[in-house]
């Protein structure tokens, strides 16, 4: 079995990718409305990334995607803020430091792009998603920054960069 790789995103990816976001989302009852779910970039992720200071990256083990984030610039927000976003993971890639590591790709772009700062929005009872952005160096922040259309999502955190 070969370790899982991170790597960019390919357009042969967008099927695997959205059907691994939608997955995640439903197994934790996320809403369907209000979060990454509704959004018409799920069915589009390579062409969603083609764009200055946006990237997004895939866990491929296997020839199967079981995972994938991204950082772009941060909707509706004047100020040099990018977003984590579509940090999901299937079940068999959790509890195996692919988050982490993850983390670290995203974060270290977001660094070579310029941006300040990370935020993040995520639902309160994903908690093991909430552990890894705190051991990142995330803080919770008491409301949403710009405007993402993702209002059923609660938690709001922030990392400087």
């Amino acid at each position: 079995m070969e370790a899982p790789i991170i790597r960019l995103i390919e357009k042969k990816d967008n099927t695997q990718i959205a059907a691994v976001i939608r997955s995640v989302l439903e197994d934790f009852n996320v809403p369907k409305v209000g979060t990454a779910y509704a959004d018409k970039s799920l069915d589009c992720m390579f062409e969603t990334y083609q764009k200055p200071k946006g990237v997004y990256f895939v866990v491929e083990e296997n020839g199967k995607i079981i995972g994938g984030a991204g950082v772009a610039q941060l909707d509706n927000f004047d100020g040099n803020v990018c977003e984590l976003q579509k940090m999901y993971f299937l079940p068999e890639a959790r509890g195996r430091g692919v988050g982490a590591q993850m983390m670290e790709f995203c974060v270290a772009k977001a660094r070579e792009f310029g941006f300040e700062k990370i935020y993040l929005e995520t639902m309160e009872y994903m908690t093991h998603a909430q552990k890894l952005y705190k051991q990142a160096g995330f803080e919770y922040i008491p409301c949403a920054m710009g405007d993402t259309g993702h209002y059923s999502c609660p938690v709001h955190m922030i990392k400087k960069l």
